[in-house]
């Protein structure tokens, strides 16, 4: 099992978690990434271009001119999409492009994305992730003393208010329980911050 070292928010060392094998030192699969990634962005798209058709656009339904005698081309409607200003023939319509992956593919995923932070160097357990007070400033020095990078990925399942409210305004910073995680935000930030309990729940529930 890999042994992570565990630190306090000063960045000193006070103890040692193993972490699961099946979890943390799996090999990491890239094209199941990809296909994680690559639906959890699908999923976010909000899907809502539209066009308008011949029966939206603003105009007259008046024929133009009589259908025969004048030399010109029949024409039943200024809103016909051979005209400018008409309707739009085939366009995009609201949509939704979610699309589900089977739970395997998923929880492979995510194994695959811890393996790769831990591989990296980019993954660090603190002991508790609790902070004395709300203010941004003390939550972002405490953040600065245990990871160096412009994101990092926070999880943590105390549900603690001033964590929430001191990292809710920093740039580049997430917080998130264990059950949110997925694989596009481990890949998405620089450097991933789990609390031991967290890391704990992550070696449980992924290893089965």
């Amino acid at each position: 099992m890999p042994t992570v070292d565990v630190v306090n928010l000063n960045n000193q060392k006070v103890g040692e978690v193993e972490l699961a094998d099946a979890v943390f030192a799996a090999e990491v699969n890239e094209s199941l990434l990809y296909e994680a990634v690559r639906q959890y962005q699908a999923g976010e798209r909000a899907g809502t271009h539209k066009t308008k058709v011949r029966s939206e656009v603003a105009g007259s339904g008046k024929k133009l001119w009589k259908q025969k005698g004048t030399g010109r081309a029949r024409m039943g409607s200024i809103r016909s999409p051979l005209w400018r200003h008409g309707g739009t023939v085939h366009g995009p319509v609201p949509r939704d492009y979610s699309y589900k992956l089977p739970r395997k593919m998923v929880l492979g995923a995510l194994r695959s994305a811890l393996s790769a932070k831990v591989r990296d160097g980019e993954l660090k357990v603190v002991q508790t992730l609790a902070l004395p007070d709300p203010k941004t400033k003390n939550a972002m020095n405490s953040l600065a003393n245990v990871v160096q990078g412009r994101t990092v990925l926070v999880v943590d399942n105390s549900g603690d208010r001033n964590l929430s409210l001191g990292l809710r305004n920093l740039k580049g910073v997430s917080l998130m329980p264990t059950r949110e995680v997925n694989p596009y935000h481990l890949l998405v930030h620089q450097n991933v911050l789990l609390s031991e309990a967290a890391a704990r729940k992550f070696s449980e529930a992924l290893a089965k």
